[in-house]
């Protein structure tokens, strides 16, 4: 049997992207999938093309950067399947924005989504996981550390922070059963992310 088979895996940021990908992944190796984006429309088509090929997939719609939207996709999907195995922490933003004329607000919302969030759902996940004694969080940490990246300098930070959390998140968690990596997301991610779940 397949070691994804009717696993529940939750993908914040699924509509578009590398968690596009890695929510059609997953369907295909079996994994129920809980695809989580802000804007319906993209992921309603991924949930529907999931379900069109056999799948098992549902949509929720929620902003990841509030509390109030992590606690209603993560209460909703534990509902829903009563547990959640794997959480891949995709939903991002990336303004273009230079250092100088960058709005306070786009600063804010980049690590409200890309850190913020993703703690948010580290924090709410992690507890649902931690009560089962098993789970598994990837952070896509795309650029972390490379210092590089023209007028990309709030995402950079964003990402540089959200690897700085994953090492700490893994050393709280581990204890508990519940492993954390922070992955490049690189061309090859969902080759990467396979790789290293099956190795393990």
């Amino acid at each position: 049997m397949n070691a994804f088979e009717n696993k529940v895996v939750l993908v914040t940021g699924a509509g578009k992207g590398a968690g596009r990908k890695l929510a059609e992944a997953f369907a295909e190796r079996g994994a129920i999938v809980a695809a989580n984006d802000i804007s319906p429309i993209n992921v309603e088509e991924v949930v529907d093309g999931i379900l069109a090929r056999g799948g098992k997939a549902r949509a929720y719609i929620e902003d990841i950067a509030k509390k109030v939207g992590v606690q209603a996709v993560v209460n909703n999907v534990d509902d829903d399947f009563g547990r959640i195995d794997i959480l891949i922490n995709h939903a991002a933003v990336e303004p273009r924005v230079s250092l100088l004329k960058m709005d306070e607000w786009d600063w804010h919302r980049t690590l409200d989504v890309n850190l913020t969030g993703a703690f948010l759902m580290m924090q709410s996940v992690g507890r649902v996981m931690t009560a089962k004694g098993s789970g598994v969080i990837l952070n896509l940490v795309a650029g972390a550390g490379e210092g590089a990246g023209k007028e990309a300098g709030a995402y950079f930070a964003s990402k540089a922070g959200l690897a700085e959390l994953s090492i700490q998140a893994g050393r709280e968690l581990s204890p508990d059963g519940v492993r954390v990596f922070a992955v490049e997301n690189s061309a090859d991610v969902v080759k990467i992310i396979f790789d290293l779940l099956e190795a393990k």
